[in-house]
């Protein structure tokens, strides 16, 4: 009778074993399982800056003038580490020189890839395709001023921003997409301060 009693109670030990182990295996799946589906149901942060000041007498493809230059430099440091650990993953541009060179500093400073745009109009294949390969992301995009609108519009963002003037290029404007819920855009302004010529 005891026999019997002791090789009870080594399988209820071994049952109590096997049944720690499937709680523990289901745990790891369940933590493994969440953290996977946040991942990728996280937050994408979309950066959109104009390009910087131009040579007024630059023709069709003007270079950044000196003041363009040092706000370009200026945003590469607003965004060194605008993650904390991390940087900007991926930086697009149109297919010009001031586009391509208000983004250098910031592709330099963080060793970001620059993804021209062929068609800078195209901007709902631009979010497509930020949405897409950049889900949880941080992008920057480097614009002309009259797709700004247009593609904050496309991400769900503010349809009320004000309008740019020829000669403003301090704002900065983030537009946050999560997963679920309202898209945020804030503005910020950065650079040398725009004033209005009827201030000066």
């Amino acid at each position: 009778m005891a026999d019997i009693t002791d090789e009870q109670r080594q399988r209820k030990r071994k049952l109590r074993r096997q049944r720690r182990l499937v709680a523990i295996a289901g745990f790891v799946l369940l933590t493994t399982g969440l953290a996977w589906f946040f991942e990728l149901q996280a937050t994408t942060t979309v950066i959109i800056a104009r390009y910087a000041d131009v040579l007024v007498s630059g023709g069709n493809d003007p270079a950044l003038s000196p003041r363009g230059q040092r706000r370009a430099a200026e945003l590469a440091r607003v965004l060194a580490d605008i993650d904390v650990v991390t940087g900007v993953d991926a930086i697009f541009v149109g297919p010009n020189q001031r586009t391509r060179d208000t983004g250098a500093p910031v592709a330099k400073i963080n060793e970001t890839p620059v993804i021209t745009l062929e068609d800078p109009s195209a901007v709902s294949d631009l979010v497509d395709r930020i949405l897409a390969d950049y889900k949880g992301k941080i992008v920057l995009y480097i614009s002309e001023p009259e797709y700004i609108q247009p593609a904050i519009e496309e991400m769900h963002g503010s349809k009320k921003l004000p309008s740019i003037e020829p000669d403003e290029y301090d704002n900065l404007y983030i537009v946050s997409i999560p997963w679920f819920g309202k898209v945020k855009t804030l503005r910020f302004k950065y650079g040398d301060r725009y004033v209005p010529a009827s201030t000066n």
